[in-house]
C-alpha cells in the first residue's frame, strides 16, 4: 500500500503535470459531479458527450502515462449517483499519508477533498495548475478586497507582466484592445472554413459504448464526438485553427450565422478546460504563427485577450466572489426553465437555432451564449439558477469556474455587478445587426416586447446606469400605446412558453 500518489480528476489531463513522479501510483478519480449524477448536485440533462469526453480521455491519458513507465489506476465511475468523498474512499487509504495534486478549479471539489483528507489524517500536497497563467501574488495585488475588479485593467497589466504584444511600454498598434474593429456582420457569399471535427477514435468507442450502457442510448450518438481526445490531435486541431481561420478571428468573432455555426472560432475550449491543451501552449504558438504569417492585429489581439484576459478573468473572479455570485439573485427572478429551452422549441429562430447546435455539438461561440441564448433568458426572467445548471447541462466545455461568473455576473447579471458595470441585453436590432436573421413579424415583437418590458419594469435600475440610462430615456419618451403593445407581446409569450 502507497504512503503517497498522484490523485487526478478528468478535467486535469495535463501533458506535463506538476504532481507526477515515477515513484508514485497515479490515480484517475471519475468524479460523479463532472458526470451529472452528483448525489446533491444532478445534472440529468447533460450532454451526452460529455462523459465520451471525459471517458475517452482519461483512457488515452492512462495508456500514455503507462507508455510512460508510470502505474495507472482507473477509478471508475459508480453505478448509482455519488460524491467525490464515497469515490475517494475507494483509494488505497490502510497506509496513505499524502495525495499529490493540482489545484482542482472547484469550489465542491476543493471542500470536499479537505474534508476527507482531514478525516482520514492524509496531506493534500497541491501544486499550482497548468491550466491557468496568472500566479497568485499577482492576482492578489490585481484584486484588494473593497476595490472594484474591472477586466480591461487586469487585461492591460497582464499584457504588461507577460510582456505580450508589447513594444516597450507601450502596447503593440498603439492600443491594448481592437475590440472596436472586431464586429462585423458576415457578408453575404463570405467564404468560410468548413467546422472542425474530429474522426472517433478506438477510445471514443470504447468510452461510447460504456457510455450507452451506464447512461442508456441519446438522440445524438455518442460515437460521434467530434472533438479530440488525445494531446496530439488536440494539438492538430489547435494547429488547424491557426491555419485557416486565425486570420480572419477578429473582424467576425461576434458575428453569427445561419449557414454555418463555427465560423472563424478557434473551439478550444472543449479541450482546454480539460488539459489537452494549456493556455501557455495556445497563447505561444498564436504568437508565433501570428507573427509568422502576418495575421492582423485585431485577429491576433483579440484571440489572445480571449486567453489571458477574459479566461484568467473569469477564473479569479469564481475565485475571489464564486460563492457570493451564486447565492445572489439581483432581479428576484424565479420562473423555471422551460422545457422549450431543451427542446429548442421556444419559437424564437436565433434561439431555437442556437439550441439545437448545442444540443448537436456541446457548443456555441460567445455571443450566442451572451448575447443570444444568455439575453432571452434574462428577458424572460429565469431563475438563474436554473441559468446556470441549463448551461452546464447543455454545454461540454462547462464547468463550475467557468459557468458561475459567466452566468450570475455576465449573462444574467444575477450578482448585481460585482465586476461588470451592466447586464448585458439587446432588442432584436443587435440579433439582425449582427447576423443573417431577417426582422421577422414572427419573433422580432416578442423579443422586443420583452426587452422594453423589462427597461420598464425596472426603469430606476436602467436610468441610474449612465451606460443603460439612453434606453431608460427612450422608454420614457415611448407612446402609451406602444409600450402597451411591447408589454401585450411580452405577456402573451411568456404565458405560452412551457
Amino acid at each position: 500500500m502507497p504512503a503517497d500518489l498522484t490523485l487526478i480528476f478528468p478535467h486535469q489531463l495535463f501533458a506535463e503535470h506538476p504532481s507526477l513522479e515515477k515513484k508514485r501510483p497515479v490515480y484517475l478519480l471519475e468524479d460523479p459531479l463532472l458526470y451529472g449524477i452528483d448525489r446533491h448536485q444532478p445534472l440529468p440533462e447533460l450532454h451526452p458527450f460529455k462523459a465520451v469526453l471525459h471517458r475517452a480521455s482519461l483512457l488515452a491519458f492512462q495508456e500514455r502515462l503507462e507508455k510512460e513507465g508510470f502505474e495507472v489506476q482507473l477509478v471508475s465511475l459508480p453505478t448509482s449517483p455519488a460524491t467525490t468523498e464515497y469515490q475517494l474512499e475507494k483509494l488505497p487509504l490502510a497506509q496513505l499519508t499524502r495525495i499529490h495534486l493540482a489545484e482542482v478549479s472547484d469550489y465542491l471539489i476543493e471542500r470536499r477533498l479537505i474534508r476527507f483528507a482531514k478525516r482520514n489524517d492524509i496531506e493534500l500536497v497541491t501544486s499550482p495548475s497548468p491550466n491557468f497563467l496568472s500566479p497568485s501574488e499577482f492576482l492578489e495585488r490585481e484584486f484588494p478586497e473593497g476595490k472594484k475588479p474591472f477586466m480591461a485593467r487586469f487585461y492591460q497589466h497582464q499584457r504588461q507582466r507577460m510582456d505580450i504584444l508589447m513594444e516597450g511600454s507601450e502596447p503593440a498598434g498603439g492600443q491594448y484592445s481592437f475590440d472596436e474593429d472586431n464586429r462585423k456582420k458576415l457578408p453575404k457569399d463570405h467564404p468560410v472554413p468548413d467546422a472542425p471535427a474530429c474522426k472517433p477514435n478506438a477510445f471514443v468507442k470504447e468510452a461510447a459504448k460504456w457510455a450507452d450502457n451506464r447512461f442508456g442510448k441519446s438522440e445524438v450518438p455518442r460515437e460521434s464526438l467530434p472533438y479530440p481526445v488525445t494531446h496530439r490531435d488536440a494539438e492538430a486541431w489547435l494547429e488547424q485553427f491557426l491555419t485557416e481561420r486565425f486570420q480572419e478571428f477578429g473582424p467576425y468573432e461576434d458575428a453569427i450565422s445561419t449557414q454555418q455555426r463555427t465560423l472563424f472560432h478557434s473551439v478550444l475550449t472543449p479541450m482546454l478546460n480539460i488539459g489537452l491543451l494549456s493556455p501557455e501552449q495556445v497563447v505561444e504558438r498564436a504568437l508565433k504563427v501570428g507573427k509568422e504569417k502576418e495575421i492582423p492585429l485585431n485577429s491576433l489581439e483579440g484571440f489572445i485577450r480571449q486567453v489571458i484576459g477574459w479566461r484568467e478573468f473569469m477564473k479569479a473572479m469564481y475565485d475571489q466572489k464564486g460563492v457570493e455570485m451564486r447565492n445572489r439573485n439581483f432581479w428576484n427572478f424565479n420562473r423555471s426553465m422551460p422545457q422549450a429551452f431543451y427542446d429548442g422549441t421556444t419559437g424564437i429562430p436565433p434561439v431555437d437555432d442556437a439550441i439545437r447546435h448545442a444540443r448537436e455539438t456541446g457548443y456555441c461561440h460567445h455571443i450566442e451564449r451572451l448575447m443570444v441564448l444568455g439575453n432571452f433568458m434574462l428577458l424572460c426572467r429565469i431563475d438563474p439558477d436554473d441559468v446556470y445548471r441549463w448551461f452546464m447541462e447543455l454545454f461540454i466545455d462547462a464547468y463550475d469556474w467557468v459557468m458561475v461568473p459567466n452566468v450570475y455576473g455576465m449573462s444574467q447579471f444575477a450578482d448585481g455587478g460585482l465586476f461588470t458595470t451592466k447586464p448585458y441585453l439587446s432588442g432584436s436590432n443587435y440579433i439582425c445587426k449582427m447576423s443573417d436573421y431577417k426582422k421577422s413579424k414572427d419573433w422580432a415583437p416578442i423579443w422586443d416586447g420583452l426587452y422594453w418590458t423589462f427597461i420598464d419594469d425596472h426603469l430606476d435600475i436602467f436610468a441610474k446606469n449612465h451606460r443603460l440610462s439612453m434606453m431608460a430615456r427612450t422608454c420614457e419618451r415611448m407612446s402609451p400605446d406602444k409600450k402597451a403593445e411591447h408589454r401585450q407581446n411580452a405577456e402573451s409569450f411568456l404565458q405560452q412558453l412551457k
